[in-house]
């Protein structure tokens, strides 16, 4: 070979790693709610599944609406976040199926006491649970009291992050409460806490923000309210160009609230509504007089609603291009 082969072939092979460590850009993330009822968008749903064009798949805030690790919804599950440790998102109970219940209330009848159903689900599929603030150490203990392995339980502080598969996730502000339920604690403490009233502390509360390997970035809001970080770190820093906006009113940022959140602070090609703690959809379409009819009116980009069992599919720059 001579010298001008030699350098023809290390061009070429640089190019060809130099493809390879691109992002996939021509490849979609699939979003799945899974939530009480099939097609529609219900009063305790929060759950979403996230899978990255590699494979990985991440399960975000359970909750009352995956019916446990046996859910035929749910899959692989590779990492589970957690937005905050509220009974809503962790899982005390579960539904036994999807379609137990009604819409505005789902038959969550299945205990998932002392354990959650957030690590019931984690053990059963060997996921990572990735949260922030001083939550490690409670899923940590759960793990191994159940059998699994208390390394599984991962810390993603605020401004650092973790990568499992083709997803790095960070966590970010959320302005909420953050106690865990006496009942998880157990004991004389436990009953202690329970009767003053009073929950266990673990920090703040935490929002996430993704970014899949084809590379879509997406803020995870969580319980919140409006922050400044909206602006100044998920748009200015992360750059998020699709958004799940929990906006159920009094929990969290109602319709208005969250509307300005996402039109003037963090500006996405799209946002998913989440969190609306009433009936949202009939038959597959926005409730009129609901908050999330007032928040899909007032948001001035794409709004997505999250009807359970219903994939989309997002590319890089966080338009839906299919499944919506």
């Amino acid at each position: 070979m001579n010298r001008l082969s030699s350098i023809a072939t290390v061009v070429g092979l640089s190019a060809v790693l130099a493809v390879l460590a691109q992002p996939a850009f021509g490849q979609t993330v699939k979003v799945t709610p899974l939530g009480g009822i099939d097609g529609e968008f219900c009063a305790q749903d929060r759950a979403l599944i996230f899978e990255d064009p590699d494979g990985t798949r991440v399960l975000y805030d359970p909750g009352h609406t995956v019916a446990g690790a046996d859910d035929p919804r749910l899959g692989k599950v590779d990492v589970i976040l957690v937005s905050h440790m509220h009974n809503d998102h962790l899982g005390e109970a579960h539904i036994k199926a999807a379609g137990a219940g009604t819409c505005a209330k789902p038959d969550s009848s299945v205990s998932s006491m002392p354990n959650s159903n957030v690590v019931e689900i984690a053990v059963a599929k060997k996921s990572k649970i990735v949260t922030g603030s001083e939550m490690p150490p409670f899923f940590a203990g759960r793990l191994k009291a159940a059998g699994g392995d208390p390394a599984n339980s991962m810390l993603a502080r605020f401004g650092g992050s973790v990568t499992v598969g083709g997803v790095r996730i960070a966590t970010v502000a959320a302005l909420h409460s953050n106690g865990v339920d006496p009942d998880f604690i157990g004991g004389d403490l436990g009953k202690a806490m329970k009767a003053a009233g009073i929950e266990g502390d673990v920090g703040p509360a935490t929002g996430y923000v993704l970014r899949f390997s084809n590379g879509l970035v997406a803020y995870l809001s969580g319980d919140t309210g409006i922050l400044a970080d909206q602006k100044l770190v998920i748009h200015d820093y992360y750059h998020a160009s699709l958004v799940v906006m929990n906006m159920g009113d009094n929990f969290t940022t109602g319709p208005a609230e969250a509307a300005y959140v996402v039109n003037e602070l963090v500006k996405p090609a799209s946002v998913i509504p989440s969190h609306s703690n009433e009936v949202s959809t009939v038959d597959g379409k926005v409730r009129p007089g609901s908050k999330a009819e007032a928040f899909v009116k007032a948001a001035s980009m794409a709004v997505h609603l999250p009807l359970s069992g219903r994939t989309m599919e997002f590319d890089a720059a966080g338009k839906c291009v299919a499944g919506c």
